[in-house]
């Protein structure tokens, strides 16, 4: 079993900066990608960024050149953070962070973000 926690959201102007983390615990050593996901009011959700166990990263287009998701190495506590910067009221959802393996995935319960004046 793997938890999973997201931490970070909050209210945000237009052009600002957000950092998301998100940790995990439990059989950590089973998640072979982390990634966060975030569904906007009436849309379906969607991947914003993942990163491997190996520290491969990927990025959706909406996430390319603002946001940089990496993992707490050090930490070896299963710890992923989402840099958030020139947000836009598009980027307004809730973000979710997932731990991927083999058997299934593992969803956190999601974190607010607001982009508005």
């Amino acid at each position: 079993q793997v938890q999973v926690a997201e931490s970070g959201g909050g209210l945000v102007q237009p052009g600002g900066s957000l950092r998301l983390s998100c940790a995990a615990s439990g059989s950590i050593l089973n998640i072979y990608r982390m990634g966060w996901y975030r569904q906007a009011p009436g849309k379906q959700r969607e991947l914003v960024a993942a990163i491997t166990s190996a520290g491969t990263s990927y990025y959706t287009d909406p996430a390319k050149g603002r946001f940089t998701i990496s993992r707490d190495n050090a930490k070896n506590t299963g710890t992923v953070n989402l840099q958030m910067g020139s947000l836009k009221s598009d980027d307004t959802a809730v973000y979710y962070c997932v731990a991927e393996t083999p058997t299934r995935n593992y969803w956190g319960q999601g974190t607010q973000v607001t982009v508005s004046s």
